[in-house]
């Protein structure tokens, strides 16, 4: 017999779009009127399916749309999918946060969740006070928080500030905390939303295993969403993958990853700028990989390429001392290339509306066939100015690169490669 702890039963979720989020008095009228005559919301036959790419016929959207899963306890389950699929949508739902428009969610004890830096927090009251504060939100007793409390502090690596309001913590001891709390008062059903990337990569790490003995020696059930794929793969045992706010995928985390990486496939020459944080003077407003005078999106391995950046003025400054970094990364989040101006001494000065930015790479592209992404950062005076993650996508498509006559076989792939010569001295 399966001990299911969590199951989201025709879960939809309806938004109406522009400025009012939940409709109108005369749509809240007219369904009232509907249901008084024993018929079905009208506008559960309308909407459009949620595709932020595209510009759509109707003011309602689904978010998600016919969501069924089971949970069973002690599983972790990693919900993926790209920017704007309906991954936090759901977790606010299975959390309770708000309501799902159709459907329904049956599980079996507390919940406790981290959806956003700071969720459940008082900025006046103290770090010690709010996890007092936290635990009785869950449901547990005075005595039982007491008993955890000297853990929970531990944990976190903010004793020194624990008994600080926590106004005045960073966003990192903000998420460090809450981790602990959700952590050590033992909820039966953990979820996280992403928001452990804002720790650094110590606390990333640390979270992660606890999350591990949550699971496996404790046999609690985790609900995790991230970006970031090798946390996924070693944290999680089944996946589900969000498409367009429905469920295209359920599996192994393992099948689960797979598809997901077939989503990315689907590449577009479009600069995607959802992820970007910095002061904003300039911000990186185009950027083309070009191959033999092309604009392109997909390479052979082996192809020398250029980047171009086209940065866009916003605020009427100019800057000096300009660092551009550009990072390449595959879908499990593990860099593969960095590209600095400041390792060649190479000052920026940014002092027009528009300004283009190139970086020509003098060797070959030859990092194994796979979909990878760029990370592009721009600094001033060690200022952030813009900074974009998941910026644009491209493909690396296998090649003769070692000019034999054949693609390299499957057996013989590998991270990076160079061009050599062997040679028999004896």
């Amino acid at each position: 017999m399966k001990d299911i702890i969590l199951k989201a039963e025709n879960i939809s979720k309806q938004y109406r779009l522009g400025e009012v989020g939940t409709g109108t008095i005369k749509h809240d009228l007219n369904r009232w009127w509907y249901k008084i005559r024993g018929k079905e919301n009208p506008y559960l036959k309308i909407g459009d399916v949620n595709d932020r790419s595209t510009k759509g016929t109707s003011e309602y959207v689904w978010a998600l749309q016919d969501i069924n899963f089971e949970v069973e306890r002690g599983e972790v389950l990693g919900i993926i999918g790209k920017n704007g699929a309906g991954k936090s949508t759901l977790l606010k739902i299975l959390s309770k946060v708000t309501a799902p428009t159709t459907g329904s969610i049956k599980s079996r004890g507390r919940i406790a969740s981290l959806l956003e830096v700071g969720t459940g927090f008082h900025g006046e009251m103290t770090g010690r006070e709010n996890i007092y504060l936290n635990g009785a939100i869950l449901g547990m007793t005075k005595k039982e928080i007491a008993s955890k409390i000297d853990e929970i502090i531990e944990f976190s690596g903010c004793e020194r500030y624990i008994d600080t309001p926590v106004k005045r913590y960073s966003s990192g001891m903000t998420v460090r905390l809450a981790f602990a709390v959700a952590a050590f008062l033992e909820p039966e059903i953990l979820v996280i939303d992403e928001v452990l990337a804002v720790g650094d990569a110590e606390f990333q790490k640390k979270a992660i295993g606890k999350m591990q003995d949550i699971s496996k020696g404790e046999g609690r059930t985790v609900l995790f969403v991230s970006h970031n794929m090798a946390a996924v793969k070693s944290l999680c045992t089944k996946g589900i993958v969000l498409e367009h706010g429905k469920v295209i995928f359920k599996g192994g985390i393992d099948e689960s990853l797979k598809k997901y990486q077939t989503l990315t496939q689907k590449i577009t020459t479009k600069l995607l700028d959802f992820n970007r944080k910095g002061t904003g003077e300039y911000r990186v407003s185009g950027l083309n990989l070009i191959s033999s005078g092309e604009k392109k999106n997909t390479f052979f391995l082996g192809e020398k390429i250029t980047i171009n950046l086209l940065l866009k003025q916003l605020k009427q400054d100019s800057l000096k001392n300009v660092r551009i970094v550009i990072g390449i990364y595959n879908f499990m989040d593990e860099g593969y290339l960095r590209f600095d101006t400041n390792l060649l001494n190479f000052a920026i000065c940014l002092d027009k509306s528009e300004s283009e930015i190139s970086c020509e790479l003098e060797e070959s592209l030859n990092i194994k066939p796979d979909n990878y992404y760029l990370n592009i950062a721009v600094f001033s005076e060690n200022v952030l100015i813009d900074y974009l993650t998941n910026a644009f996508e491209f493909t690396i498509e296998n090649a003769d690169y070692f000019n034999t006559g054949k693609n390299l076989q499957d057996s013989e792939l590998s991270r990076v490669y160079y061009k050599h010569k062997w040679s028999q001295l004896k």
